[in-house]
């Protein structure tokens, strides 16, 4: 079982900077109650994180003084708000480049709602003309949603061929089978970084030298990794990196992907209209410089003001204190639903190659109905297929019900959700 190490993270101070985990909760919502505490409700314990964090107060007052200090349009004014606006935008690119690694700074780094949005606008802008019969696009069997589903339609409009990465027993991708999959037909590899299911954490630098080494392109989804461990594109050797500024502190509504500059600038625009053009005539076009020409319309600016905060936040915190804490947490999860003979954990066992989250099945009992019952307790996790619906099927459940950790969780709030698991065990005896 995990020790009670010394703790990489000052938790307790951390916890201050998060006024909704002192929120009582408990019964009916209604349009009412919406944001208040419940009398005689319970301290929420939000386990949740894998779905989104919550934002520190520092998020909070960054997008607040942009709002009101300086709100205005930006690129597209001479006047001295929007000169501040875009300041303060371009530099949220530079500040998520560094913080990734990527050394072209703002020109490899595109602002985008979410990973989803970035895996389409790859999918769309260099997919739909560069894929064809006879193109394979090689996927992992614990892929996301939002790369299965999105390269799954561009197959069906280009004739291209969707392969799939054997996920073992054990979770961890075959990587024997990566090896006979990715050939000379490879157009592209896209890959989790961390599975949202499993909490593997796949070899993603090794899968980029096999798409390399048969001159394909690979894209690495790093929704779960980028908020919860160091990460460095360059040295990974991505084509295309993405993730969800939500999932690391930061506002809804804004994500990022990082490209290769050479790459980005060979594709056309995923989105046309404002700001991403320098000439227009009523017969044709010309697409302004990089990242811009694939930022149509007014962009995300009160959210890439957030995200930089969070980043900041987060740089204060250290990324491997931040890895540490969250897998020292997880684990010891791991270790408490390890003591119960009716629970069955998904994915490997903690070590080098699992982050920081625990799906798992209580026999008898469908996950809907745990995380009902967890929320009885003001225990908050998630029920479902979690966006990996091929993956259920094939472990051969519908559903499962997880536990996902962040820099404020703690070993007592573990302790609740086990305490939680045996009420729902009881009810359903």
């Amino acid at each position: 079982m995990a020790t009670q190490e010394s703790q990489p993270l000052d938790v307790a101070a951390i916890r201050e900077d998060f006024p909704i985990l002192q929120r009582r909760v408990g019964g009916e919502v209604t349009p009412g109650t919406i944001g208040q505490d419940v009398p005689d409700g319970q301290r929420v314990v939000y386990l949740d994180n894998a779905a989104t964090t919550q934002k520190p107060e520092a998020v909070v007052d960054a997008i607040t003084e942009y709002y009101y200090g300086y709100n205005a349009n930006v690129h597209r004014g001479l006047h001295h708000l929007s000169q501040e606006a875009s300041v303060a935008y371009e530099l949220a690119h530079d500040r998520v480049a560094d913080f990734i690694g990527a050394s072209g700074e703002r020109e490899e780094i595109v602002f985008t709602s979410n990973t989803t949005e970035a895996e389409n606008l790859v999918a769309y802008a260099w997919g739909l003309n560069e894929l064809g019969p006879g193109d394979e696009v090689v996927l992992s069997e614990m892929e996301h949603h939002s790369s299965l589903v999105t390269w799954q339609q561009i197959a069906k409009r280009t004739g291209a061929t969707v392969r799939y990465i054997r996920v073992g027993e054990d979770g961890r991708l075959d990587m024997e089978h990566a090896r006979e999959l990715i050939g000379p037909d490879t157009a592209m590899v896209s890959v989790v970084h961390v599975s949202n299911t499993l909490g593997t954490i796949n070899p993603v630098s090794t899968l980029a030298d096999m798409a390399h080494e048969q001159d394909a392109f690979i894209f690495v989804d790093g929704a779960q990794a980028v908020p919860t461990r160091p990460v460095d594109v360059e040295a990974i050797d991505a084509d295309f990196y993405a993730f969800s500024g939500h999932k690391m502190l930061g506002p809804t509504g804004i994500g990022a992907l990082y490209g290769k500059k050479h790459i980005l600038e060979e594709m056309d625009p995923f989105l046309y209209g404002g700001d991403m053009i320098t000439k227009v005539t009523y017969e044709d076009a010309s697409w302004n410089e990089l990242p811009w020409k694939f930022e149509a319309g007014t962009p995300r600016i009160a959210q890439g003001i957030g995200l930089d905060a969070a980043i900041d936040y987060l740089d204060d915190l250290g990324m491997e204190n931040v890895r540490e804490h969250e897998e020292l947490i997880a684990e010891y999860a791991y270790d408490r639903l390890s003591e119960f003979d009716d629970i069955e954990i998904f994915g490997p066992e903690p070590g080098p190659d699992r982050a920081g989250l625990v799906a798992f099945e209580l026999d008898g009992i469908h996950a809907h109905d745990v995380a009902s019952i967890m929320n009885d307790h003001a225990v908050a996790i998630r029920a479902g297929h979690h966006c990996t619906q091929p993956l259920h099927q094939k472990m051969g459940i519908t559903a499962s019900a997880r536990a996902s950790f962040y820099v404020y969780n703690t070993r007592e709030e573990v302790d609740a959700l086990i305490d939680a698991i045996d009420d729902a065990r009881q009810l359903f005896a």
